[in-house]
């Protein structure tokens, strides 16, 4: 394009030049299978979603809101519309995943650092093997290992931390004879096993990702290991350790035959978490399944949805938190 001036020659702009992307035909299959993949995760999701809201819709149409706020569990035949809710299914099912969380998240960025920051290199692979094998065990060898073995010896510490920490009111006994063993504190620790090795991953794998020059530049200006660990290593993961975390609690959460072998399922909602007696949503669906029929089923579908949209809101979450947090972000030295 030409312009004049009025001091001087005509001037010629530079047009953009244009670029163009080409892609070959691997290029093209491989972006086709990427977006079919993508696309058809979220639709299975929706689809999963929108089954069970149709069949969930007859019990939440009988018993309304209160579904959400009632703690019993007597939906008809046996009840009526107003016998048969979601509260304290959703509150033991959050107890037992935060107390695993609580135990489980330390003990897997300590491991993670281990692995990655103090373990000598010939002792690296046999641990990363290790991890990744414990993640592949079957839940339900969880819970045998926790109902048959576990429980009856934690029931010596619930007894030593109603004593000691009685003042808490996690810990704070409801009864001058309080029955320990099938509790959420005992299906918290057995949950937390089986959560460490799926963060212990996730955070091993972005703590070997530190560029190395940035721990050598920390260590070159006097940092001592922990100082380094703390100033390069921990908020270069910071991400990493919130998607781990995310991906445990999910986990947690919809933990079903672990949690079922070691709990005596009950129906009304108490501080105390070291007490027998605690439910969770995935376990009582897995324990009712079978029998239910007609309202009782549609209930059990509903609670079910439940817990659906809880784990779709965390993961949301957790994303929302990660893209704020990216690993490598904040990094000073």
């Amino acid at each position: 394009m030409a312009t004049r001036t009025d001091d001087g020659p005509v001037h010629t702009a530079p047009n953009p030049r244009q670029i163009a992307t080409l892609r070959t035909r691997s290029d093209r299959v491989f972006r086709g299978i990427a977006t079919s993949a993508g696309s058809s995760t979220l639709i299975l999701l929706f689809l999963i979603g929108l089954f069970l809201t149709i069949k969930a819709w007859p019990a939440l149409k009988c018993a309304g809101a209160s579904f959400f706020t009632t703690s019993e569990w007597v939906p008809p035949p046996r009840g009526d519309c107003s016998t048969f809710g979601v509260a304290a299914l959703l509150y033991w099912t959050v107890v037992i995943a935060v107390i695993a969380m609580v135990i489980a998240i330390p003990v897997s960025i300590a491991a993670a650092l281990f692995i990655t920051e103090y373990a000598p290199r010939w002792l690296k692979g046999p641990l990363t093997s290790l991890i990744d094998l414990l993640a592949a065990v079957p839940s339900l060898l969880y819970g045998m290992w926790g109902a048959y073995y576990l429980a009856s010896r934690l029931v010596g510490t619930s007894e030593w931390l109603g004593d000691r920490l009685g003042f808490l009111p996690f810990f704070k006994p409801t009864n001058n004879q309080p029955t320990y063993g099938s509790s959420a504190f005992a299906a918290g620790i057995v949950v937390s096993l089986m959560v460490v090795p799926i963060v212990t991953s996730v955070v091993r794998e972005v703590f070997s990702q530190v560029p190395p020059g940035e721990k050598e530049g920390a260590l070159a200006l006097g940092s001592t290991r922990w100082g380094m660990i703390r100033a390069v290593v921990l908020p270069f993961g910071r991400g990493g350790i919130i998607g781990g975390s995310m991906l445990g609690l999910g986990r947690a959460l919809g933990e079903t035959i672990a949690i079922l072998f070691m709990i005596s399922l009950i129906f009304y909602i108490r501080v105390n978490v070291i007490e027998a007696g605690a439910n969770s949503i995935a376990a009582f669906i897995a324990n009712s399944f079978g029998e239910a029929g007609g309202t009782a089923l549609s209930a059990l579908l509903a609670a079910g949805l439940v817990l659906f949209f809880v784990t779709l809101l965390v993961n949301l979450g957790a994303a929302a938190v990660i893209n704020r947090s990216r690993s490598g972000s904040g990094v000073e030295i």
